[in-house]
């Protein structure tokens, strides 16, 4: 047994899961830059107040999952891992001035979250996201555009059935009679409520229409509906948004027990499933609106809406579907040759491969050429390159190990017909 392990909730990324990852994240950039979004990096750690503020006090998030850096001095500021993006980018928003910039400014990263949660199945204490950020712009269309860009981004990415659950959440001119109302329904079946959601009632009462308590569930569905409580600006702003996305064709479906518990929270919500497997514990991302987020830490009121796609859920779910994507590790070619000896020849030609854009390596093994071939099979490569008696003539043999073929190539025309070989192959 080993001595020591990954902690726990945590995973290593091994070269198949990396490159998994890497191909998620190369549909994002090239998605987002299509949709004009430009890339940010802010720290994995910030100042514990941006997350306090940036995503509330009475949340899970920072009550209980949040990971705290333990300050050296008294003195030194309070630390957090970041939980999540967006409260890090609006910082760097306000921070920056980009207010001033044209409007609206349309930020993506992409990036490993801590949360100290509770460690299941799609759920890790590091995990990773794929992030965008929308701000500046109030109307409907850069909801849906955004809610659009998610949902391309999973049938880019290969995954199958994938579902938008919309809802709207009101504003602060018509949420607080809501809330009222909520409370109302609440407390006359307080007696069955949960410990937990009890405590939540009156503290932050929305938060029940979420909850993961099953024996919430019956309750819930008898709650008042927040969209029979809209006021006609926000009715507006949801009618228009479903109008745009059924103009996108994006499929969705109104799920009114879909809310967000903060107050700088605003109109739509949304969240991304695979169909029929609605839960919690089943969202592949999700995001809305956040128009009083900037405001609250430190900047002019400003609107704003974004989304977090959860990059380890996506991958679950790919390997779920039986969704094997074409994702290159193995390297074209593999340098062997005659002369075990010869580890100077093989790196020679290897490494003029690699300047001409190829994936090549050279066996630098001093073992005989037929383990040399068989290591080649047994990384996956698709051809070995073999120096032999021909190399002074300037020629090599280019054995393709799947079809057992072989032909002499002059060296001068090596890469070009190994990249005519591999695009030949890529396309049948």
């Amino acid at each position: 047994m080993p001595t020591y392990r990954a902690p726990r909730g945590t995973r290593d990324l091994l070269p198949a899961d990396r490159a998994v990852f890497d191909r998620l994240m190369r549909i994002a950039a090239d998605l987002t830059a299509r949709y004009g979004f430009r890339p940010i990096e802010t720290p994995l750690f910030e100042q514990t107040a941006v997350f306090e503020r940036g995503i509330g006090e009475i949340t899970d998030v920072v009550e209980k999952e949040l990971f705290r850096i333990a300050p050296r001095t008294e003195e030194a500021e309070s630390w957090a891992l970041r939980p999540e993006p967006t409260a890090g980018i609006m910082r760097a928003y306000v921070q920056h001035g980009m207010q001033t910039w044209p409007q609206p400014v349309k930020l993506t990263t992409t990036g490993p979250m801590f949360r100290y949660d509770r460690p299941q199945a799609g759920r890790y204490r590091q995990f990773w996201q794929f992030d965008v950020e929308a701000v500046g712009d109030a109307g409907p269309a850069i909801d849906a555009e955004v809610i659009e860009l998610g949902h391309r981004f999973y049938t880019e990415a290969g995954v199958r059935d994938v579902e938008v659950l919309v809802n709207s959440i009101g504003d602060p001119a018509c949420r607080p009679a809501y809330v009222e109302t909520l409370k109302a329904h609440y407390r006359g079946h307080v007696a069955t409520l949960p410990p937990t959601e009890r405590d939540r009632l009156e503290r932050n009462v929305l938060r029940l229409l979420d909850s993961k308590d099953p024996d919430m569930a019956a309750l819930n569905a008898g709650a008042p509906r927040i969209t029979d409580h809209l006021c006609d600006a926000c009715a507006a702003h949801f009618e228009s948004v479903k109008a745009h996305l059924d103009a996108l064709g994006v499929p969705y479906r109104v799920d009114s027990g879909l809310v967000r518990g903060l107050d700088y929270y605003t109109r739509t919500a949304f969240e991304f499933y695979v169909a029929g497997r609605e839960g919690q514990q089943q969202a592949l991302g999700g995001g809305g609106r956040y128009d009083g987020l900037v405001e609250l830490l430190g900047g002019r009121p400003t609107p704003g809406i974004g989304f977090g796609l959860g990059l380890d859920r996506v991958a679950l779910v790919l390997a779920e579907q039986g969704v094997v994507a074409e994702v290159e590790t193995a390297p074209l070619a593999v340098v062997v040759g005659a002369d075990p000896e010869d580890t100077v020849g093989r790196l020679r030609v290897a490494t003029l491969l690699r300047a001409g854009g190829l994936r090549a390596r050279a066996d630098l093994g001093r073992r005989k050429l037929g383990r040399q071939l068989e290591a080649a099979g047994k990384d996956g490569a698709h051809f070995a390159v073999i120096l032999g008696d021909e190399l002074a003539d300037g020629q090599v043999q280019v054995r393709d190990l799947q079809a057992g073929t072989q032909r002499l190539v002059a060296m001068g025309d090596l890469i070009r017909d190994l990249a005519r070989a591999e695009g030949s192959h890529k396309h049948g």
